[in-house]
């Protein structure tokens, strides 16, 4: 009689489990339903955007590639660098630092993220009211880290005087 309970107890554990399976294997099997208001709420980038976009960050790594002496054109330079720059210039400089040791591993040119920096640093604040962009700009700064600073207009609208450089 002893055997039966154990038998029967094994067969009653075996049922569970199976039962307790069934309903989680019935849910992967049925189709996903979206609430109403994800429903009908369009993709966030079309296909033809994100093509576009993604034939642009080709585009200009091969331009920087054409422009920029040594490792500093490569895409992995690039990329790393530009990050590099912003995290800089938006004072997070504990994840400066770590984005800094990646490029540093790829063989990266220091010298060319010091210029691109003091580019950046160069043309001043954005204003609040330009369509610039701090990315933008430190991609300009990338492909040419040698551009003049930008001198900005005075509050009261008069012209700035020539500077002596």
């Amino acid at each position: 009689m002893f055997a039966f309970h154990r038998r029967s107890r094994a067969a009653f554990l075996a049922a569970a489990l199976f039962v307790g399976a069934v309903p989680g294997a019935w849910g992967q099997n049925a189709p996903e339903q979206k609430p109403p208001e994800q429903a009908q709420k369009p993709p966030a980038s079309p296909p033809a955007e994100a093509a576009k976009e993604e034939k642009k960050k080709v585009d200009d790594f091969a331009e920087a590639a054409k422009v920029l002496p040594g490792a500093a054109g490569q895409p992995e330079c690039m990329w790393t660098g530009r990050r590099v720059v912003n995290l800089l210039w938006r004072d997070d400089l504990d994840t400066a630092l770590r984005q800094l040791e990646l490029y540093d591993r790829f063989g990266c040119p220091g010298d060319h993220l010091q210029q691109a920096f003091r580019c950046v640093v160069r043309q001043g604040e954005i204003d609040k009211k330009s369509t610039d962009s701090i990315g933008m700009r430190v991609a300009a700064c990338w492909l040419t880290p040698t551009l003049p600073p930008v001198i900005a207009a005075p509050a009261n609208g008069t012209p700035p005087a020539p500077s002596s450089q």
